[in-house]
């Protein structure tokens, strides 16, 4: 039996995770964003700060700053696509995708559902949490796979019907001490 492997699609992922939304560089009278205090919990829903969720939409735009007057500096494609809240303000989230670019998306384009982006290339899919259990399969660096639980090192995790576990050491869109029950 031939051994699955997930592919990250026709482009390499983490660079088509999102897209420049312009060339231009800023406008120097644009208004900068208000400052906003981090803490361990958010100031609007009360959730620790930084936590991940990932995007609902198959485009999201991720702007300067947190209202629709200000400059949106990229445009997220990916749905399902892993970000960490760093902060919040009123209705928009502060976000940052595994490279560190971001910028503030409305509440409304962010879901719950907790996702992973595979950063090792081919990396393995265990059966067990465990680095001796069998592979059962292996995933190409930029995969989005939907997390089912994590343990300390390993996450158990989904992708087109298939599960298993991968070291948190391959995926990024979990804490490194997080456990997901």
């Amino acid at each position: 039996m031939r051994m699955p492997v997930f592919r990250a699609g026709l482009l390499v992922a983490l660079v088509a995770a999102m897209t420049p939304a312009t060339g231009a560089l800023a406008d120097s009278t644009e208004t900068a964003a208000p400052a906003v205090i981090l803490r361990s919990t958010g100031p609007v829903t009360g959730l620790p700060l930084p936590r991940f969720v990932s995007l609902k939409t198959s485009e999201g735009n991720a702007r300067r700053g947190p209202g629709l007057d200000h400059r949106i500096d990229w445009v997220f494609t990916r749905p399902g696509m892993p970000l960490r809240i760093t902060a919040e303000y009123e209705h928009w989230r502060r976000v940052e995708d595994a490279e560190g670019a971001g910028g503030w998306v409305h509440y409304s384009l962010l879901s719950g559902n907790r996702t992973v982006l595979v950063i090792e290339d081919l990396a393995a899919i265990h059966a067990r949490p465990d680095p001796r259990s069998d592979v059962v399969a292996r995933a190409e660096i930029g995969v989005v796979a939907a997390i089912l639980e994590c343990l300390p090192d390993w996450c158990r995790i989904s992708r087109e019907g298939q599960r298993g576990w991968m070291a948190k050491t391959s995926i990024w869109g979990v804490g490194a001490d997080e456990t997901i029950d």
